[in-house]
């Protein structure tokens, strides 16, 4: 499995944009992303940092493979 990059919030949030997920709303620190096509919505923390577990998640729930997402970055 390919180790995931470390990614700040924001960086995370764009590489979403490009799976065609949008910035519905920031509330605090959470950055809410929505996609027609998906029940669930993405919760991405604007942190510096995100950590690689909430990362891996996140993928997850988008319905992607970290394969995906590494050529996306």
């Amino acid at each position: 499995m390919p180790s995931l990059p470390r990614l700040s919030g924001r960086k995370v949030a764009q590489v979403f944009t490009r799976f065609g997920w949008q910035v519905a709303r920031q509330r605090g620190s959470h950055i809410i992303m929505v996609k027609d096509e998906h029940i669930a919505t993405l919760s991405v923390p604007a942190h510096p940092e995100v950590a690689k577990g909430t990362l891996r998640g996140l993928i997850r729930a988008a319905g992607l493979t970290v394969s995906e997402f590494i050529a996306a970055c």
